[in-house]
Formats: C-alpha cells, sequence, structure tokens
C-alpha cells in the first residue's frame, strides 16, 4: 500500500525521529522539511509558532505537514522561559546556568515541558492542533553533562529526567508524546487512513 507523504517540519533530526516513531503505526512515509528553511517564531503562543512552522513547510512541500513549538515552564519563575525556552541563551550550558540562578534556592520547583502540535494540509490550512503537557520538578543541578532543560526535569512517574527517558516512555510521558498520540487519530481521519490504531 502506497504512504502518504508526511512532513515533519523541523530541522532537528532527533525531534523528526522522535515524532515518526511516536505516528510508527500510521501508513505514512515521513519526511523532513527543505534543507535551508528558516521560519521566524514571531508568534506569542506554542500554537502560533507551530503553525507558522507547518504552513511554510506545507506550501514548499505540498505535502500534509505536521509541527510542534515546546517550552519549559517554571512555575516559581511565573512560566518561564516558555515560548522563548530556545532563545533563552546562546549555549545549552549558559541556558541551564542561566534558569539555576534565576531559580536560586527556590524550595518550589514544580515545572513542566509544554508542547503544541499543528497539522496543515499541503496548501498550509490548519487542519488540526493538541497539545501535551509533562510535570516534573527542577533540580539543583543536571543529572548527566552536555544535555538541556532535559536534564534538568525530573520525573518522578519514571524516576529519571526527563532528558533519561527511553522511547515508550517519551511516547506514554513526554509532553510530545502526549500530543502526537492526540493529533495521531486527527491526521487518520484527514488522510483518510483506514487503521486501527491502538495508541493508548
Amino acid at each position: 500500500m502506497a504512504r502518504t507523504p508526511l512532513t515533519i517540519a523541523s530541522g532537528n533530526p532527533s525531534k523528526v525521529s522522535e515524532i515518526e516513531e511516536m505516528l510508527g503505526p500510521l501508513p505514512v512515509f515521513i519526511q523532513t522539511q527543505p534543507k535551508g528553511l528558516e521560519v521566524d517564531e514571531t508568534g506569542t503562543t506554542y500554537l502560533d509558532n507551530a503553525v507558522l512552522k507547518a504552513k511554510a513547510a506545507a506550501k514548499i512541500t505540498n505535502s500534509w505537514t505536521i509541527a510542534d513549538d515546546s517550552g519549559l515552564e517554571v512555575d516559581a519563575l511565573h512560566g518561564e522561559p516558555g515560548i522563548y525556552s530556545a532563545r533563552y541563551a546562546k549555549s545549552n550550558q549558559e541556558k541551564i546556568t542561566k534558569l539555576l540562578a534565576a531559580l536560586n534556592d527556590h524550595p518550589y520547583r514544580s515545572a513542566r515541558f509544554h508542547s503544541v502540535m499543528a497539522l496543515c494540509d499541503p496548501e498550509g490550512n490548519l487542519i488540526a492542533n493538541s497539545e501535551g503537557i509533562c510535570w516534573g520538578e527542577i533540580l539543583i543541578e543536571p543529572a548527566y553533562q552536555g544535555g538541556e532543560f532535559e536534564s534538568l526535569l525530573w520525573i518522578r512517574e519514571a524516576q529519571c529526567t526527563y532528558g533519561e527517558l527511553n522511547s515508550a516512555q517519551l511516547s506514554k510521558l513526554g509532553s510530545r508524546g502526549k500530543a502526537a498520540r492526540i493529533i495521531a487519530p486527527e491526521l487518520k481521519k484527514a488522510l483518510k487512513l483506514n487503521l486501527n490504531l491502538n495508541l493508548n
């Protein structure tokens, strides 16, 4: 059976692979966005930015497209860095240093990764969107070296940080995994895919 092309609007190979695995049961052919495509994330919400990316890639590739936008929201910092997570500082280490300095020794360290996905048709029209949240708490130092915010967010259900979740845990507990499970039936319906999915 021919597989319908589906573009993942991201230049991050790890993110593309992660989303592809989460959508694994769907009979679609995953392709990455065109090389060199850069979209200014000028939106004021995750959905705004996800739609900007999905629309741009859909129109160029003339294919159904999924994009996501995610961020870390720390309660004691009034939800920051939020949609500015990717631009919080120049390097991963600087992001971690800045966040821990802002949080300091605050005893209330609850936080969450928040992801929003947008599905656009080949003309760039928004067809569906979804969101997922993974709750945790910020450690006083990274659990491992070389990571970003995911090395700081401790997930109690898994007894490890977000960055140490395996693929099955990411699909079940991760913010992007939750968003993918919600949007998958919408994708199935939009593409008229006849397949019984077990996405629980």
